[in-house]
């Protein structure tokens, strides 16, 4: 089926809240509090390693309603924030608020009021006593000074992961290539701040709303730190601003959740930026080396890596990132052997965690510099070397995982080439007076769809109710980011059904009345819960078929929204209501879908750069995205995605970093010093979608909205360094960086 045989599928389906948001009205968290909620803001260290002495509270706890909550407050449970199913087992080393600061941006109070305002004067007005410790800041130096800033006794968090006979392929090899690249420290910058309402119900049941990405996973971390069993926790996913992975961890959730349960009244915690760049999630900065072995022909016989991971303060998801990066190491190329040894350190920085591509950016970035580093010092073409050595369709991944699916990054990488015009542009070209040249660079990469076959389980379950007047409500776990997914949803029902998508509704997570779901989490939300979504409307269909061939005495089917049976057609919701009046029961159907497969989707990205040699600073001039995405649901969500996953990779190559002083200050805690790229800066980019239905996904679809931004930083540095003849491996390449390589060359 192609695309012009579907009626909503791969069209460009405007989304039912677009409007409201335009106009500043739709209704976020923030903009309908309960009455007598008390508004929360945190009280966070200005030390970056730092036992707390005292905290003064008397004069802000002399204004009106004013309450100031502390660490002695607090229980002193520990939890591990990245932890999102009972028994995970993730090391846990914080607590909802602490006496040892551990990064300036750690809980240590919680000052409420029953205004904002109020609150921050409060907060004005505390006075802290520290006994500073020094800072560890450089991951290359923290399993030395772990001591410092933890008593575990846990210096790193280590992982191996490998197959296949490494040292007898290097033994043999003809070449044997290594570099090492790091990647920084990046703050997702959401337009949402961090927030979270809590409300203590009757019969002993916390009610917590959040715009989170795994409502399960914040029931999991609450009942880590109140006596409640998971039963008395109710979770409510709120409408959401952004998050790109920075909300997928329970940050501020199981504090609210305590200040409300303790005192009896709806807390409600906000954030500025600041305190969401200091006090939430960041990606994980990586240093990593790879190393590989090649035969004479060019083939990779095997490859090493050495890989650090930042966890920053607290190991949060940090472990689960740096091993699934180990994991996605060998779903791009053909690889027969591998080894890969990594370890998460912990420094007195903001924490790291999950973020858009989950290890894929890094792990990527690290192999795809290197693997045009190794193609230079060799004299071999980077495409050629690619083609040969690229994964084919179907292929078994040796590390045990799923099989790769199908995979069309050799198509991608071939039309790519021609629609952008590689060997005419590649360069390098100078301008007259020598101070511009322009080249270009790309990248491949690839990104899962769900978690079969990992160590998580993966399933979701919905229901999907045809109504008495012909419109359909789909009751889902899913949580929708802002980015479209249950416009895309009700896309894939009306699709399956062909009841028109104005009538069709997708419900939101809620831990009391949905089946449980692991979250908006490993590009997992269109392969699986969109698949699911399409099966439970096929058997939506039957059984209204089936009904309906009873009362009507005749086969029926489903046309266009309306019942045909007997050469008669009915009216869908006259339908219904005769089948819900003569056979006693509602046209109701419940689907859990398990995956069998996780497929990768796959990506090269081509860009060309000038590069202003005096001043250092870089111009993307011409952007091309190629994804394999099996079939898109909304075009226009795709397109969207991948704009945003390049301007995020751009940042990531050319000036995104979180970055701290050898005192451990942070060198940026707003948007004046943390540097975006903005819309002037963006080029123009051209989008080719390869489209070949891939098994297993709704409608032959699978996953965009990770894999997007996972090949464009390496783009961007192979382009600057193919320019300037440049070995560059420090990202991000700011201007600094870029005019100091250009004088030395």
């Amino acid at each position: 089926m192609t695309n012009k045989d579907f009626k909503y599928i791969g069209k460009r389906v405007i989304r039912e809240d677009s409007a409201d948001k335009v106009r500043g009205a739709y209704d976020y968290l923030a903009d309908s509090l309960p009455q007598d909620t008390l508004v929360g803001v945190p009280l966070l260290s200005e030390q970056p390693n730092a036992i707390i002495k005292n905290i003064d509270i008397s004069e802000a706890e002399r204004m009106e309603g004013v309450i100031v909550l502390t660490f002695r407050d607090a229980p002193d449970n520990k939890y591990n924030s990245g932890e999102w199913f009972p028994g995970q087992n993730d090391f846990p080393d914080e607590t909802i608020l602490t006496g040892h600061a551990r990064h300036v941006g750690d809980r240590i109070g919680l000052v409420l009021a029953d205004d904002e305002d109020r609150a921050r004067a409060a907060l004005r007005m505390i006075k802290v006593e520290y006994e500073a410790l020094p800072p560890v800041v450089d991951m290359r130096e923290a399993q030395e000074k772990a001591a410092l800033l933890h008593e575990d006794g846990e210096s790193s968090f280590t992982g191996r992961l490998g197959y296949g006979d490494a040292d007898a392929a290097f033994a043999a090899a003809a070449y044997v290539e290594s570099d090492e690249i790091y990647t920084p420290k990046i703050h997702h910058a959401a337009m949402e701040t961090h927030c979270v309402l809590a409300l203590p119900r009757p019969e002993n049941v916390i009610e917590v709303h959040t715009p989170c990405q795994i409502i399960f996973g914040v029931q999991h971390a609450v009942a880590q730190v109140l006596p409640l069993p998971l039963s008395k926790i109710r979770v409510i996913k709120a409408n959401m601003g952004g998050t790109f992975g920075g909300k997928q961890e329970s940050v501020f959730e199981p504090l609210c959740a305590w200040a409300a349960w303790k005192l009896r009244r709806p807390v409600f915690i906000n954030t500025n930026r600041g305190e969401t760049m200091a006090a939430t999630r960041t990606r994980a900065a990586v240093r990593g080396r790879v190393t590989t072995a090649l035969d004479a022909e060019g083939r990779i016989l095997a490859r090493k890596f050495d890989i650090t991971a930042d966890a920053g303060a607290y190991l949060t998801g940090t472990k689960k990132v740096m091993m699934a990066m180990g994991k996605k190491a060998s779903r791009l190329y053909r690889i027969p052997a591998m080894v890969y040894e990594g370890r998460v350190v912990r420094t007195s920085t903001t924490p790291a965690g999950a973020c858009r591509g989950y290890g894929s950016p890094q792990i990527h970035t690290i192999t795809e510099i290197h693997t045009d580093l190794m193609c230079k010092r060799l004299g071999l073409d980077p495409v050629r070397f690619r083609l040969d050595n690229l994964v084919h369709d179907g292929d078994a991944d040796p590390s045990g995982a799923s099989n790769i699916g199908k995979a069309r990054v050799i198509e991608c990488l071939t039309r790519g080439a021609e629609r952008f015009g590689w060997e005419r542009l590649r360069g390098p070209s100078e301008s007259p007076d020598g101070r511009f040249v322009t080249a270009a660079g790309f990248a491949c990469c690839t990104h899962g769809n769900g978690y079969y076959k990992t160590i998580y389980h993966d399933m979701t379950q919905m229901s999907l109710r045809i109504l008495e007047d012909g419109s359909a409500i789909l009751r889902t776990a899913i949580h929708e980011l802002g980015n479209g997914t249950t416009t895309a949803l009700a896309q894939i029902v009306a699709e399956a059904t062909g009841i028109d998508i104005s009538k069709v509704t997708v419900t939101e997570g809620d831990t009391n009345f949905s089946s449980y779901d692991a979250g908006c989490q490993a590009s997992r939300v269109i392969y699986v819960c969109g698949e699911c979504a399409r099966l439970v409307s096929e058997e939506a269909v039957k059984l209204l078929c089936a009904k309906a061939s009873e009362i009507y005495d005749a086969p029926a089917e489903l046309r266009n929204g309306f019942v045909v049976a007997g050469g008669k057609k009915i009216d869908l919701g006259e339908a219904v209501r005769s089948i819900m009046m003569k056979k006693r029961c509602s046209v109701e159907a419940h689907y859990e879908h398990a995956p069998d497969a996780n497929p990768a989707s796959f990506g090269v990205h081509f860009a060309q750069v000038r590069v202003d040699k005096l001043t250092g600073l870089v111009k993307v001039e011409k952007y091309l995205a190629v994804h394999d995405v099996g079939q898109s649901i909304n075009r226009s969500f795709v397109d969207g995605q991948i704009y945003g996953g390049v301007q995020m990779g751009i940042g990531m190559a050319l000036c995104e970093e979180l970055d701290y002083g050898a005192d451990g200050r942070p060198k940026a805690q707003n948007f004046d010093k943390y540097h975006m790229v903005n819309a002037p800066d963006m080029p123009e980019v051209d989008i080719l979608l390869i489209e070949d239905g891939e098994p297993g996904g709704p409608f032959g679809a699978k996953s965009i909205g990770e894999v997007c931004t996972v090949p464009v930083s390496a783009a961007i540095v192979n382009a600057v360094n193919r320019a300037l003849g440049t070995s560059l491996t420090e990202l991000p390449l700011t201007p600094a960086k870029i005019a100091a390589a250009a004088e030395k060359r």
